[in-house]
């Protein structure tokens, strides 16, 4: 009987009130929608979770939005604690929405203290590029990539929840980079048997 591993990761995602936080984490094709009023009340926060499969790993991203409360003093400790990746996200046709990443990504590293701040895994998304065919864009791809390159080459993805661009592609990036850090949570579980002997009995638990 082999092992495999599963791996939960807490992703938490910052951004303006509008940037489209809640539509990317949402979106239809890629998560499934799982929220947790209790979260929700408690520290103003939701979260949803996605499966997906990275190499030998299957692995769970619990995704957390701020549900709202985009005024940082009001998101609290708790709600940055134990993360293992931080998505920046701005509307690519609200400038401001872009001068602020400064901000957030401060605020993410003052609340969460992870331990190398220089090396801790952030990702930034360029949210709603399907507007206006993108006439209405204020913020060009270049301005996005030289921002992340001196922040130590933050990955960059352009993306649309509405017309589904480089979701799946951004997710994926988000699980591999956050799998790099040493505070990834491994589950190991035992795999099922493929045949089981007529002689044998067959248990009922799952070793998770």
């Amino acid at each position: 009987m082999s092992m495999r591993r599963r791996t939960l990761l807490k992703v938490i995602v910052l951004g303006d009130s509008g940037v489209g936080k809640t539509s990317l984490m949402n979106h239809n094709i890629y998560v499934h929608k799982k929220f947790s009023n209790q979260y929700k009340a408690t520290i103003g926060a939701d979260f949803v979770t996605k499966e997906l499969q990275v190499e030998d790993r299957l692995v769970t991203l619990q995704i957390w939005d701020t549900a709202g409360q985009e005024r940082f003093q009001s998101l609290g400790v708790a709600f940055y604690r134990g993360a293992d990746c931080c998505v920046l996200v701005y509307d690519v046709n609200v400038l401001k929405s872009f001068d602020n990443l400064d901000n957030w990504h401060t605020e993410f590293l003052n609340q969460a203290s992870p331990t190398d701040p220089q090396t801790f895994p952030f990702i930034l998304l360029g949210n709603k590029v399907d507007i206006d065919g993108g006439n209405s864009r204020v913020v060009s791809e270049r301005k996005a990539k030289d921002w992340c390159a001196a922040k130590g080459n933050i990955p960059y993805f352009e993306t649309s929840a509405k017309e589904d661009i480089n979701i799946d592609d951004a997710f994926f990036c988000i699980a591999k980079n956050a799998l790099a850090s040493d505070r990834a949570q491994d589950i190991y579980f035992q795999s099922v048997p493929r045949a089981v002997s007529e002689a044998e009995p067959q248990s009922g638990g799952c070793a998770c």
